[in-house]
């Protein structure tokens, strides 16, 4: 099997290292990552600037660009031969509910998806990510499961979420639906040098909600959470209402 590794917090992130070498248990890995964080780009491409591509002593190869842009230089340009598989992480931090809406690394599996390779996105949790090795077991298994020699769903990629606690205390796995979240005071107000203000959005606290069976409530219960994630973002319950409406030119 022929790997493509990828993230959105750069090359040098821990998670990415993690990530390769549980995969090479699994297939011949080529890693193609951006050359600096990337955190929330969603699915940017770049298009007013040349991009620029090196490759490492260890054979990464690194990208000026998003994690979109590394996905399709990859398969277009820097890799042999066509990816059997993407996969993207681990990040360093969740991704789940509308976090999947602004996540670089969710983004990069699912340009591999549109590209017609299956991929998987896999992001953990905590905050401890030096301690990312140990989870090491743990992501092949999921992997394993993952890819197992089965049909891969059409226009789908699964994102996964590692609960942080350690990986010797996970209670298994569940396959979950997108929770929901929202931030409040994300925004940060202040005054630069010259008495100007300046706005910096992130932070904040998270407040999450959803069902019982929702990625949030899983990690917060110390399971891995598994969610298939599709291309389609048709809402097909509204079609036929919608189709009623008085809409004309």
């Amino acid at each position: 099997m022929k790997i493509l590794c990828t993230n959105d917090d750069g090359y040098l992130a821990t998670g990415i290292q993690v990530l390769a070498s549980a995969a090479s248990g699994l297939g011949s890995v080529t890693t193609v990552a951006p050359d600096r964080e990337q955190s929330a780009t969603s699915h940017s491409l770049t298009l007013h600037h040349p991009l620029r591509a090196r490759r490492t002593v260890d054979g990464t190869w690194v990208i000026d660009g998003t994690p979109t842009d590394c996905v399709i230089l990859a398969v277009s340009e820097l890799v042999g031969a066509r990816p059997d598989v993407c996969l993207s992480g681990v990040n360093h931090g969740p991704n789940m509910g509308e976090d999947v809406l602004y996540s670089g690394t969710v983004a990069a599996a699912m340009e591999a998806t549109v590209i017609g390779i299956p991929s998987v996105a896999i992001s953990y949790t905590g905050d401890r990510f030096e301690e990312l090795e140990g989870w090491e077991p743990v992501l092949r298994s999921i992997l394993k499961g993952i890819l197992e020699d089965r049909p891969f769903p059409d226009d789908t990629l699964f994102n996964v979420n590692l609960p942080g606690i350690e990986p010797t205390d996970v209670k298994g796995i569940k396959v979950t639906s997108l929770g929901r979240r929202r931030y409040a005071e994300s925004i940060t107000r202040a005054k630069d040098p010259q008495g100007k203000d300046y706005y910096w959005i992130g932070g904040g606290v998270a407040e999450w909600r959803g069902p019982k069976g929702s990625d949030f409530q899983a990690v917060e219960d110390g399971y891995v959470s598994v969610t298939p994630l599709h291309l389609d973002l048709t809402n097909y319950k509204l079609l036929e209402e919608v189709r009623g409406w008085n809409m004309t030119l």
